[in-house]
């Protein structure tokens, strides 16, 4: 694998985006992503990191994420690696990144991302990446009013293990969420 540099914005950066947003695309159906507008909005109001490695020019990998200050816990809402790039250790690499970061300039004491809970194999595959990249599945399925599928939290503590119960963890991936599609100045 190329040397991939891994960088962290907390601006909107419209040329930066326009890269990340084709991994992006690539990655999530229109459906199960947040528009242009409402991501260029969680900028401006300073509740959401994008992380992005490349190889040269080309963003080859991505992620968007949220910090929850009072819990210090780091929430993934999208991570997506370019189609031609899986399958080789990028994903791997970039949670490696992103765990270093988290912990050691964030201060964070774990991350928290949610899982679709149907079973299908592409769940189970995706599940068994986050196991891969060091994170436990919780029991608790989470059922949004807004969306019909279902989900389970996982979660990566740092240091001494921690079992989080998977509520508390939508507790803090809810109130993210509700961030998020609040419109500025709310």
């Amino acid at each position: 694998m190329l040397r991939m540099i891994y960088e962290i914005t907390t601006r909107w950066d419209e040329a930066l985006w326009k890269k990340a947003e084709q991994v992006y695309n690539e990655a999530f159906p229109e459906h199960g992503r947040k528009n242009r507008a409402l991501i260029r909005n969680m900028f401006e109001r300073g509740i959401c990191q994008l992380h992005t490695w490349r190889i040269g020019e080309d963003v080859i990998a991505m992620a968007l994420t949220a910090m929850n200050t009072k819990a210090r816990m780091l929430i993934i809402d999208y991570i997506a690696v370019r189609q031609e790039q899986r399958g080789h250790g990028v994903g791997l690499a970039c949670m490696h990144d992103i765990r270093n970061w988290a912990e050691s300039e964030a201060n964070c004491l774990g991350i928290v991302i949610e899982v679709e809970a149907e079973p299908s194999k592409e769940n189970a595959d995706r599940i068994r990446f986050w196991e891969r990249s060091g994170f436990h599945l919780t029991d608790y399925v989470h059922t949004y009013i807004w969306v019909p599928e279902t989900y389970r939290a996982m979660y990566m503590s740092f240091g001494t293990f921690e079992q989080y119960d998977g509520r508390q963890l939508f507790d803090y991936i809810t109130e993210y969420h509700e961030k998020a599609y609040r419109v500025k100045g709310e």
